[in-house]
Formats: structure tokens, C-alpha cells, sequence
């Protein structure tokens, strides 16, 4: 890449040029981007994970940026019109849009109208047009011929070639899209309110906002609602003002002159900018709602997990009964069972459920019940609430369960639980969505997880990416079990892929649990480089090498040696703890022959062996009754937990139905540019009561107490 690029790229990212540099030399060598995160800080200078993808991505579009600049310079200087102002022009353009503007003029095209025109002669009649001169009509009376056969075809011929010329004025273009992007509003009216039931497009039947002020989760709204046909979306601009800037471009004026103006500004060049400026603007509004989706994954990606307890996943249903399925501490499938808790059921058969689902909890010793959020929650909360009456050592909490119908019905789930029916893989999922979020989490699509906002209104294939950087990112920097991760999760591990995961799970199941990171190296198809990039994020619980159960890279293990010889550490203990936190990490990095970024690592793994960055993170609420719409009241404080963040608010799990939504002007005294400064998914927050809507179950919340806002 010309350093022309690296300094480009460093001075956007606000880094240095040899950052740049290292990360993109890194790359091509292979190595993954969770990979250079973690084991090649000295290199990069400490850059994350999201920095280092950030320079990837600009990387791949300044290089696609420079290859069209290539590509069009070279078709238009085969046309002998390549000027130096044109080049230079072309050679400084920032953007894609800007480079296809300027080849505009001399693109290849279709037949249109003007060409006929110029295929006829009719260029000189054009410039006598622009000249004014006197008795254009009977001027136009020598132009004439079989395609154009009086003075007024031949009239309009010319008006036809002098619309495409100006229409294809790059300056003229750049000037309307600037002044439609600064000056022009976007309108949406109500076009079929039938195909609305819901009112969900209301507050845009009749809205207007300035182009340059138009926020994303808007845009994309009427993106949606314009697609379904309940909306008409249209600009509204200054013609009059474009039509006058167009029109002193002529010195001479007369009746054509003005039709090549009108057409120009109406038919030309504003059609292509409102649609230009549309795309721009939907880009922009998938680019922040895919950060937004993608930093609420990140955070449910790092709840903390519930350990070393036995759960019972409850699936609720109406007709067909709960599903329920009891977990042990490793997520070990115990039992599986209906039960009938909640109405048609008659009153015999909830009243059994009762007893069955009490039978359960005394038989497994169950702590904790997790019921999945979907249809029948309501009713089957109030059923668990009043079983564990009994049981005051046990607890419930209400579980997202958006996506667990997907992931049971796939392939994956079938080959884990061959023998049960979807229902009860589901119920299993919801159990150990509670005992292992991210384990459980990465066998469904992350966009059926439900913590974005438009998800299906943005481009899949760049929502995919994303979404899938962000899960590998989380896997790497939490670390995996090697002997009990399923091959979904191995295979988001650094350097693994499906094949290579499958083989490590075939390959334990064959020979027993991987006692080493070096026994990693006997899985088929597992090489070197792969090795190399996943060792370090692969834990081995109970190896015989204690460091096998850290983020230690073995390429650092003599220099640990060495450490531990330094500091006359035999073991961990307590007392060789407090030498290696009292260490002078500079000097003793100089000593080791290592970088001071991988000996601070090395030692905060020694302080925490088997430390899980998660449990950093807040415990989901546990909950023993239940809470009705109609006990809440204004101005009530109550501890919720954030389900989803949006652009305009966060919807909070208040342990009612429906999740209550604190608007972002109810978030702070000040002002709050984005809900997401101050809150994340998974955050437990305290909040007050500000508004309830019986009638259409709605709960809205503050983050600002009463006091407060008074």
C-alpha cells in the first residue's frame, strides 16, 4: 500500500503511521485480528480489537477507491479527453460517488435521445441555440432530416443535447447535491393507512426534517414504511432559487434556453442527487444502527454467567403446555418434562402442574428457574411465583429468549439432542442461556438475538460482518474451555474454523479430555499457524501446566520460567502473588527480553489464574414474585435490567409482561447525545415509574428519580 494511504488512514484513525503499518503487515501474514489484539501489542501499541479492524476496513476502501481511479483514468484518457484539471480532480476525490460523477460525462452509454440528435448533426443548431441567435426557426429549417423532420424537432434535438451536456456538469452536479443536502427537507405523508394497523408509521404520516439534520433510525423508518407501501417519502427544495443559479449560467436567454434549464434542474440532475442523497443517507443509518446492534450484542455477549448452578429452563406455552428441562451445574441435561400451568388447562391439570413442577425442584435440587420471555411468560410467571412460595432458597428470572425456536430447530440442536422434540430444545437453551450466555449465544444467528433496531432494513451481508466480528472479539477475549466448548463455539475461536473445531470435538470424544495445549497439535487439519493463533485463547481447567488454563501464549512460557526463577517463585501463592504485583514491569521486561504490554498481561493472568473477564460484569436479576402492570404506580423505584438499547430510548426488564422504556430524555438531567452513553445491555439500573398505559400494556421509565426532575 503507498505510503501516501498509511498516513491517510493514520491521520482519520488519529494514530501513527508505524501503527498502521505493523497492523496491515500483521495481516497479510495471516494473523487474525483477536490474534494481534492480545499477543502483538508491542507491535501495534497497544491497539484493540476494534482499531485494528477499523484499519483493515479503511485499507480494503482506499485500495477498492484507488483501483476505480485507476480503472477511470485509464477509459477516459483512451478517449483523448483526459485533461491535467480532470485528472487532478479525479486523483483527489474522497469518495466513490465523487469519482463516478466526474466519469459521468464519458461513460459508455445506452442510446438516448441527444445521441440520435448528434448523430443527426444537430450540435452546430445546439450552439446557435446558446448563441440566441436571430430566427432560430428558420435556422433550424437547414437541420432538419428524416428522424427530425421539421424546425421544431429539430429544435427540441438540439434542447435534447444541450440537457445531457449540462446535466453531466460535475460542477453543477456538486453545487445541487450541496445545496439539497444543506437546504432541502425530506416529507413523508400518509399514503395507505390501511396497511398500518397497528399505527406503527404514525408519528410519519405528516413529518418533515432537513436533510443534514435527518437522524438514522428516521431514515431507515421511512425507508420501511415507504417499502410497505403506508408512506409516500419526497424532497422538498428551492427550485425557484436552483432554477435562477442554472439560468445565470447564460448570458443569452430565450424559450429553449429555458426548457434546457427546467429539464436540466427538474428531470436531471435533482432526481439523481435525491436518490444519491437517499443511498448516502441510508448507509449512514445502517452503518450507526450496525454499531448500535453491534455494541448491544457485545454487551450480551458478557453477562455474567450463573456458575455452578442447577437450572430448570421453562419454555411457557397456552395450549401445548410448558417445557421445561432441568440443567446441572455443567448444563448437563438432567430431565424433561410438560406440564399444563397456566389457562385452557383445567383446574386439575394446573393444579398437578404444580406439583410436578415442585416434585422437579426437590428431585434435582434446582436453584434457580429461568422462563423464557415469549408467549404465555405473563401467566407462567405468576404460576412459578406461587409454587416457590414454597421454596424460599430458590429464585426465577425472566430470560430473553429471542432466537432459542431458531437455534432448536437447527441442524445443530438436532445433532446435540437427537431424541427430544424442538419445545424441550428450546427450554434446554433458555436453561443454559442463564448458566452460560455467550456458550449458548453463539449457536443461533446473531440477528435473531433481538437486540438491534431495524436489523432487517440494513445490508445483511455488512450487519453479518459486524455482528460476527463482535462474537468472535467476545469469544477470544473471555477464552474457551477446549474439553466441554461445542464446535459452534470453537469455531469462533482465533485460527479455528468449522472443520477444525468439529475435529477437536471429535477428537476428545475419541481419545478423552485434552490435558495439554501441546496434545492441540495431534487434531487433524490443526497446523502450525492455527496453533499459533489459537493456543493462547483455548483453556485447559485441569492441566498439568497451570499456565494451560490462562491467556498465556505458550510462546511465552520461558520467559514466565525465567520470571518465576527471577523472583524465586516456586509456586502460586499468596506471598509470590505480592512480588509479582510489587515488580518493576519495565526494567524486568528488559530483563525477560519481552515486551512491558506482554509482561503486564502475563502477570495479571498469574494474579487471576482461570479468570473469567465476565464475572467483571453486573449478575442478572433473581426474582421470587411477581410483579403486575396494574401494582405499579407513578413514580415507583424499582431495579430493572436493560434489554436492548435503541436510538431513541432503552427498553428495561422491570419484571412485568412488557419491558418498560426509559426515552432518552429520561436518562439524564443533562443532555444525552446517544441512550447508549449511559446505559448498555445487561446493566442493572434503578428506575422510577413515569407513565403506565393500562389499555395497551405500555410502561414508561426514568432514570431520573422525581426528585431530581423537580
Amino acid at each position: 500500500m503507498e505510503n501516501k494511504n498509511i498516513t491517510r488512514i493514520a491521520q482519520e484513525l488519529e494514530l501513527t503511521t508505524n501503527q498502521i503499518e505493523q497492523v496491515l503487515s500483521l495481516s497479510a501474514e495471516g494473523n487474525t485480528i483477536p490474534f494481534i489484539a492480545r499477543y502483538r501489542k508491542e507491535k501495534t501499541g497497544n491497539l484493540d480489537e476494534v482499531q485494528i479492524k477499523a484499519i483493515i476496513d479503511r485499507d480494503k476502501s482506499l485500495t477498492a477507491l484507488a483501483e476505480r481511479k485507476e480503472t477511470v483514468l485509464a477509459k477516459i484518457d483512451e478517449q483523448g479527453k483526459l485533461t491535467p484539471v480532470l485528472k487532478a480532480a479525479i486523483e483527489t476525490a474522497e469518495k466513490l460517488a465523487d469519482v463516478e460523477e466526474l466519469y459521468l460525462p464519458y461513460k459508455e452509454k445506452r442510446r438516448t435521445k441527444a445521441t440520435i440528435a448528434r448523430e443527426a448533426g444537430l450540435f452546430d443548431l445546439a450552439r446557435l441555440v446558446l448563441q440566441n441567435v436571430a430566427n432560430l426557426q428558420e435556422e433550424a429549417n437547414q437541420f432538419t432530416s428524416e428522424d427530425f423532420p421539421t424546425a421544431e424537432k429539430a429544435l427540441a434535438g438540439a434542447v435534447d443535447i444541450l440537457v445531457e451536456a449540462m446535466a453531466e456538469d460535475a460542477n453543477l452536479r456538486s453545487w445541487t447535491y450541496n445545496e439539497m443536502w444543506t437546504h432541502s427537507r425530506i416529507v413523508s405523508l400518509l399514503k395507505d393507512d390501511s396497511l398500518d394497523d397497528k399505527k406503527v408509521f404514525q408519528i410519519y404520516y405528516q413529518f418533515s426534517d432537513q436533510v443534514s439534520k435527518m437522524q438514522g433510525y428516521r431514515t431507515l423508518a421511512l425507508n420501511r414504511g415507504e417499502k410497505l407501501g403506508v408512506l409516500k417519502v419526497s424532497f422538498e427544495h428551492n427550485t425557484d432559487y436552483m432554477l435562477r443559479f442554472f439560468a445565470a449560467r447564460f448570458k443569452e436567454k430565450n424559450a429553449y434556453i429555458e426548457e434546457v434549464v427546467s429539464q436540466v434542474v427538474k428531470k436531471k440532475i435533482v432526481p439523481a442527487m435525491e436518490r444519491r442523497i437517499r443511498t448516502e443517507l441510508t448507509e449512514a443509518a445502517e452503518d450507526g444502527a450496525i454499531s448500535l446492534f453491534s455494541e448491544n450484542l457485545r454487551h450480551l455477549l458478557l453477562v455474567s454467567p450463573l456458575k455452578g448452578k442447577v437450572v430448570l429452563g421453562f419454555d411457557p406455552a397456552f395450549r401445548t403446555g410448558a417445557k421445561l428441562a432441568v440443567v446441572d451445574q455443567t448444563g448437563k441435561l438432567l430431565t424433561t418434562q410438560v406440564i399444563y400451568p397456566v389457562p385452557p388447562a383445567s383446574a386439575s391439570k394446573i393444579a398437578l402442574a404444580k406439583k410436578e413442577l415442585a416434585q422437579l425442584i426437590k428431585t434435582y435440587q434446582v436453584e434457580i428457574i429461568a422462563i423464557g420471555n415469549g408467549t404465555a411468560s405473563r401467566e407462567s410467571e405468576a404460576f412459578v411465583a406461587e409454587v416457590l412460595k414454597d421454596f424460599s432458597d430458590v429464585s426465577y428470572v425472566i430470560v430473553n429468549e429471542s432466537g432459542a425456536s431458531v437455534y432448536s430447530a437447527s441442524d445443530l440442536a438436532r445433532h446435540e439432542f437427537p431424541d427430544l422434540t424442538v419445545e424441550k430444545r428450546s427450554a434446554i437453551s433458555i436453561a443454559r442461556r442463564l448458566q452460560d450466555p455467550l456458550a449458548e449465544l453463539v449457536k443461533i444467528d446473531p440477528k435473531s438475538i433481538g437486540v438491534g433496531q431495524y436489523q432487517h432494513d440494513v445490508s445483511q451481508k455488512k450487519l453479518t460482518e459486524n455482528l460476527d466480528f463482535v462474537v468472535d472479539t467476545v469469544v477470544n477475549q473471555v477464552g474457551v474451555n477446549i474439553n466441554t466448548a461445542s464446535a459452534a463455539l470453537l469455531s469462533h475461536v482465533s485460527g479455528l474454523n468449522k472443520t477444525i473445531s468439529e475435529n477437536i470435538v471429535a477428537y476428545r470424544e475419541e481419545n478423552g479430555a485434552l490435558t495439554s495445549r501441546a496434545q492441540i497439535k495431534k487434531v487433524p487439519r490443526l497446523g502450525a499457524k492455527a496453533f499459533e493463533q489459537a493456543a493462547g485463547f483455548l483453556r485447559i481447567p485441569n492441566a498439568k501446566n497451570f499456565l494451560d488454563n490462562t491467556g498465556v501464549h505458550p510462546e511465552s512460557y520461558p520467559a514466565v520460567k525465567q520470571l518465576f526463577d527471577l523472583l524465586d517463585i516456586k509456586e502460586l501463592t499468596d506471598q509470590s502473588k505480592q512480588k509479582l504485583t510489587g515488580l518493576d514491569v519495565t526494567k524486568t521486561a528488559e530483563k525477560l527480553a519481552i515486551g512491558s504490554e506482554t509482561l503486564t498481561d502475563i502477570i495479571a493472568d498469574l494474579l487471576k489464574p482461570g479468570r473469567d473477564l465476565r464475572d467483571d460484569f453486573e449478575a442478572p436479576i433473581l426474582r421470587q414474585d411477581v410483579l403486575d402492570l396494574k401494582d405499579l404506580e407513578i413514580g415507583q423505584k424499582l431495579e430493572g435490567t436493560v434489554r436492548n438499547v435503541v436510538d431513541f430510548g432503552a427498553f428495561v426488564d422491570i419484571g412485568v409482561h412488557e419491558d418498560g422504556l426509559i426515552h432518552i430524555s429520561e436518562m439524564s438531567t443533562t443532555f444525552v447525545n446517544h441512550p447508549s452513553q449511559v446505559v448498555s445491555v445487561g446493566d442493572v439500573v434503578t428506575v422510577w415509574v413515569s407513565k403506565v398505559d393500562l389499555e395497551r400494556g405500555k410502561v414508561n421509565l426514568s432514570l431520573v428519580s422525581p426528585r431530581e426532575s423537580n
